[in-house]
């Protein structure tokens, strides 16, 4: 795998709200496992707005964490970018990242979307959501609770155990409810499964719509990227057809998703990569998170894209990320003793 680098832009520009650090020029490299052509157009405006040169490595993330660690203190490594709480964390429980200091990031990042050392920070959100078919199901499911409801018995299609975002949703229960509790649900849910878990979470919006299951569990922005853009599998009438739920508006809030990145611990260029997440923090990249790519962005305040919008507003479940990865261990346990596959 080699480094895809972006081009090198001479001018300089302001960014809403919080400024793009000064034109600095150099270089940063980045491992990223995000994996969207829409953030082509995030490192190409930083690299206009510093003069700073982003080299990147995309691939799995725990591919880019191996590799990290076989490469030491010899990493050239300067940022570390992924999409899910699990593996940020456990970049830092390796020692892979290092403390910074930014004022901006700090003040920029709500306190239960940054590391408590700050080792990491969040930079854009994914609401784990319920889809239903408005055709068969009258009364869907208002709680991931409810999902263990009886009534919903061979209704369910749901990603693996394996999946990180699967993994997180069990680890907040955790968290909110506490094992035993989590424990029963995952027993009932895996009793309600259409089919046994498989494919992405846009295979689970499919499943709808082929009338393989009634009832779904995906991160909300596949769904507006397909409101967007559409998709080839699902017509507009299908897409029509899908409703959603926001769980758990009167108690715990919807769960959320993150994609977020810190600064390795042996950056060579330390500073470009404060500048760099500094960035991202930004008006210009917030808006750009959610018109590129669908998502809802960490600084609140900051628009949301048409697509994104169209889902309503509605209450996230604000838990420190912190406390959902202190329970990943208990959400497999638990996960695999459900025999959710």
């Amino acid at each position: 795998m080699t480094f895809k680098t972006s081009l090198l832009a001479s001018a300089a520009f302001a960014v809403c709200a919080t400024s793009v650090p000064a034109f600095a020029e150099g270089e940063l490299n980045l491992y990223s496992s995000r994996h969207y052509d829409t953030d082509e157009r995030l490192y190409s405006d930083f690299t206009e707005a510093t003069g700073i040169t982003v080299n990147r490595i995309e691939g799995n993330a725990d591919e880019l964490i191996a590799r990290m660690e076989a490469e030491g203190a010899n990493s050239p490594v300067d940022v570390f970018l992924t999409v899910d709480t699990v593996r940020i964390t456990r970049a830092k429980e390796l020692g892979l990242l290092q403390s910074i200091d930014s004022d901006v990031l700090e003040t920029r990042i709500p306190s239960y979307l940054q590391d408590d050392d700050n080792q990491w920070f969040a930079f854009s959100q994914r609401a784990r959501i319920l889809f239903y078919d408005k055709t068969d199901v009258e009364n869907p499911p208002l709680t991931y609770q409810d999902l263990a409801k009886p009534e919903y018995e061979g209704m369910v299609c749901i990603r693996s155990s394996s999946n990180v975002y699967t993994q997180n949703i069990t680890a907040a229960l955790v968290a909110h409810l506490g094992e035993e509790a989590v424990g029963d649900w995952a027993k009932a849910v895996v009793g309600n499964f259409a089919r046994d878990p498989q494919g992405g979470d846009t295979d689970q919006l499919r499943g709808i719509a082929s009338g393989e299951c009634d009832i779904a569990m995906s991160n909300t922005y596949y769904y507006a990227r397909a409101l967007r853009k559409g998709d080839k599998s699902m017509s507009d009438e299908d897409l029509a057809n899908i409703g959603w739920v926001f769980p758990n508006q009167n108690d715990i809030g919807a769960h959320m998703n993150i994609s977020g990145g810190g600064v390795a611990v042996n950056a060579p260029n330390k500073e470009n990569a404060i500048k760099f997440l500094e960035y991202l923090a930004s008006d210009q990249a917030q808006d750009y998170f959610s018109a590129g790519n669908d998502e809802y962005p960490a600084v609140p305040g900051v628009g949301l894209a048409p697509s994104v919008a169209a889902l309503g507003i509605f209450r996230p479940d604000a838990i420190d990320l912190a406390d959902v990865a202190e329970n990943i261990g208990a959400a497999q346990k638990i996960l695999n003793e459900a025999g959710w596959q």
